[in-house]
């Protein structure tokens, strides 16, 4: 093959159809015919052996990358000459799997296999009970399985294919290693015997076997030709090391479809950095001083474990030991560590019972059902994905509304392992409401706490778990009841953990509304605050200080308001009274709007604030339309203006460009205390998930006047002439309580009934008197005194004692 054809697949394909078919031409029958079958010419760079001399050449690729067509082809270059019946370079081949049955299945009959890749004049005959490949030149391949290496002493071999060591994390994975999962391949299968389950532990087990099997001088001899051992496993190589990013795969699946497969794959991605459950609890021994101990017996893989600071050894083995259901018991000085599993360590029946001082010699009790949690919850720190705290939990159909008992551990864990965690306490503190107490005579002193007895009652044989024992003449021992079911891992569906989407740290946008009480329920002191950002945050953070120094977390802002702007002016219109106006036109920066029935609105719904941005300036009104214009543009119509008293604040007309929050419940009230009102003070709103001194924090400095507090301003307002006077009259108004139809009349709601009277001419206040009833003359003698020549003007505000004089209502007399 020349050196600028290899490869040359990729050249046809770009090629014009002009050259593809001159080139095609150029080939006599013979090459045209032998084409298809030079790898050459077809393999990717990678799967093309290197130059030089070498000895060993290590292919490392995903799944579909060309590892094992790579490797057919390059025992097809190695036994075949340049005819089929002509000799090549090598005579007799070793084919090196993990298992003989890997080695038939995938590197000789797969689908890339050496079979598959054979042309019919070359194509070699399976001798299955010989375990061999036989070419007509008369070429040998012998398969050998890893687990028989002395098998491999004596043949003299030219070349060898060796095969990568791997187990997927599946149940019983170790039966067969080659075997995986995967719904796009037709050889995807369970290893024999297993239930489908992820098994990271078995994958770990099996690397370990591994490991210290080649380790052994004894299993391993350096060679007396090379000075080398005979399998070299600093050279060793583990299917599959995956290039891709840890956690980013599996965590983005909509990036890679195989995703799902990673849970019980092959992949090392992720869990090289595990470690056996012994080891930690070995390693927490040593740490508390304890050196004689046997954790022989745990078993289980450790993703992640955060000792707390200020937690102590005995706490964290304690907090192993509920996650992974083992138990610690002393036997002849020494700390032992074990599963508990219900296994029977004696069978006891009454006759081997000693009598105590009662003359009884078992009692067993039943605790009551409503001692016993129904409910139990477990935090967690999701592995596999961006690492957050999760939650599981487990509940018995019949205590669905009870309460719950919680528990956090520091641990990284699948959500399936989780959900097993919070099945076995369940199912634990169910099955041991029966405990037992009975007497053991010293001969079955060796019996001790974690023992699991096999007890004859009245009910028949159950297992007892030892908790407590007395030694005195006799034993008396306190168990409670265990079932081997409990430990069985309980069946659930593995989840994909994702990685959520990166949110750059953008500036949001913060909107401060200082409004009437809306409900009455609101605190009166604190203002609102509505938050948007593009993209949103998930989540933004109010803090505040007297000072741009010291700052403390004020407010926490889990959801993204809707806001807006206007793009028509709204006018004035009159309260009370539906707004039959042209439509408002509305874009919406964040959010959307929706119609709402008459009853809804008058009920409460579609309430929204308008105003200039200011915190104070917001007039409230509600609307029964939105009518969809355009991706993120609303026409409004049939308003209800002014609403909560906030009529006094409408001017001739809000321009365009005014902002508006959909006053749905999302904008919160923020931490203002009582000393605080009016008081400038200085705040920063930015990302949660990042410090208030961060770029994408906005500074503001604001003071608020707690307008909840606010007296409304009168209505009704009018004047009649009697002789000379004046009479003014108004009704009152209340922010508290106005809503209640069967009241003679509204609440006061403040300290005493007061209102402030100002009489102008023009823009000058000629008057000014406080008031205690709803009613006011301004007589002929007081308009002289004030030297009033033109038409007065007249202002009422009710005045409250916290707040002051609140929005006034007006009237100019014309008669």
């Amino acid at each position: 093959m020349p050196p600028e054809l290899k490869s040359g697949a990729a050249w046809l394909a770009s090629a014009t159809p002009e050259s593809v078919e001159a080139f095609l031409d150029g080939l006599d029958d013979n090459a045209l015919l032998a084409l298809p079958w030079i790898f050459e010419f077809w393999a990717l760079d990678h799967q093309l052996p290197p130059e030089g001399d070498w000895k060993s050449w290590v292919i490392m690729g995903g799944r579909g990358a060309g590892k094992t067509r790579a490797g057919a082809e390059w025992v097809r270059a190695q036994v075949e000459g340049a005819r089929p019946l002509d000799p090549g370079k090598a005579r007799r081949v070793a084919l090196v799997g993990e298992t003989f049955d890997q080695v038939r299945d995938v590197m000789v009959m797969g689908e890339s296999g050496i079979l598959a890749c054979s042309p019919p004049d070359r194509r070699p005959d399976w001798e299955a009970g010989r375990r061999r490949l036989v070419w007509p030149n008369g070429a040998t391949a012998q398969a050998f399985s890893a687990h028989e290496p002395e098998a491999l002493r004596g043949p003299q071999f030219d070349a060898a294919w060796v095969d990568e060591m791997g187990c997927a994390a599946i149940d019983k994975g170790t039966n067969e290693p080659n075997k995986f999962l995967d719904p796009k391949s037709s050889e995807s299968a369970l290893p024999h015997y297993s239930d489908g389950r992820r098994d990271d532990y078995i994958q770990m087990q099996y690397l370990r076997a591994m490991t210290e099997y080649w380790g052994e001088a004894a299993n391993n001899p350096i060679s007396e030709y090379y000075g080398g051992p005979m399998v070299d496993m600093a050279r060793a190589h583990v299917w599959a090391w995956d290039v891709r990013p840890y956690p980013q795969f599996p965590g983005l699946p909509e990036v890679w479809d195989d995703a799902a497969n990673y849970a019980r794959g092959h992949w090392i991605s992720g869990r090289a950095t595990a470690q056996p459950l012994a080891h930690v609890v070995g390693e927490i021994c040593a740490l508390a001083g304890v050196e004689v101990f046997d954790v022989s017996a745990l078993h289980g893989v450790v993703r992640g474990y955060a000792m707390p600071g200020g937690i102590t050894p005995r706490g964290a083995l304690q907090s192993l030991s509920l996650i992974y259901g083992f138990d610690a018991v002393e036997r002849d000085g020494e700390l032992v560590f074990r599963m508990r599993d219900a296994s029977v360590d004696a069978e006891v029946a009454p006759p081997l019972l000693a009598l105590d001082g009662d003359d009884q010699s078992l009692e067993t009790r039943r605790a009551p059902e409503a001692e016993i949690a129904g409910r139990v919850r477990l935090a967690y720190v999701e592995a596999d994905g961006s690492f957050e705290a999760r939650a599981v939990e487990a509940i018995f159909p019949d205590e669905e509304n009870g309460p719950a008992s919680a528990s956090e551990a520091p641990l990284a864990l699948t959500r399936a392992e989780g959900m097993r965690v919070v099945n076995r306490w369940l199912s634990e503190a169910r099955v041991a409401r029966d405990t037992a107490q009975f007497t053991l005579p010293p001969s079955m002193g060796w019996l001790g706490p974690g023992d699991v007895v096999l007890l004859q009652t009245e009910e028949g044989a159950r297992r007892y778990r030892i908790d407590r024992m007395e030694r005195a003449e006799a034993i008396r021992v306190e168990a409670v009841r265990v079932e081997p079911g409990i430990y069985e891992a309980s069946e659930e569906t593995d989840e994909v953990a994702r990685i959520e989407s990166f949110t750059p740290p953008v500036p949001v946008t913060p909107v401060f509304l200082d409004l009437p009480l809306l409900t009455g329920a609101e605190d009166a002191y604190a203002p609102h605050l509505a938050v948007t950002s593009s993209p949103w945050p998930g989540a933004a953070a109010l803090y505040s200080a007297l000072e741009d120094a010291g700052y403390a977390l004020n407010a926490k802002v889990e959801t993204q308001a809707a806001i807006g702007v206007i793009q028509t002016i709204l006018s004035r219109a009159q309260s009370g009274l539906w707004d039959r106006g042209p439509s408002l036109r509305v874009k919406m920066l964040s959010g959307a709007l929706e119609s709402a029935s008459e009853e809804g609105v008058l009920a409460g719904l579609n309430a929204m604030a308008i105003g200039d941005g200011s915190s104070d300036r917001w007039e409230v009104f509600q609307f029964r339309t939105a009518e969809p214009v355009e991706p993120g543009v609303w026409d409004v119509s049939l308003r209800l203006r002014g609403q909560a008293g906030s009529d006094a604040l409408m001017p001739d007309a809000w321009p365009e460009g005014s902002v508006v929050v959909l006053l749905d419940g999302t904008p919160r009230q923020i931490e203002v205390s009582p000393s605080a009102r009016n008081q400038a003070r200085h705040y920063r709103v930015g990302p949660a998930g990042r410090g208030y001194d961060d770029p994408s924090h906005i500074h503001t400095v604001q003071a608020f006047a707690g307008i909840g507090l606010r007296p409304l301003s009168p209505c009704h307002l009018c004047a009649q002439s009697l002789g000379g006077d004046l009479r003014l009259s108004w009704v009152r108004r209340t922010r508290i309580g106005g809503d209640d139809w069967e009241a003679l009349d509204v609440p006061l709601g403040e300290v005493s009934e007061r209102y402030r009277v100002r009489v102008f001419e023009g823009q000058a206040i000629r008057r000014e008197v406080v008031v205690s009833a709803p009613e006011w003359t301004y007589g002929a003698a007081e308009r002289a005194e004030d030297g009033m020549i033109g038409a007065p003007s007249f202002e009422v505000a009710q005045v409250s004692d916290v707040f002051g004089p609140g929005l006034p209502a007006r009237l100019t007399w014309t008669g």
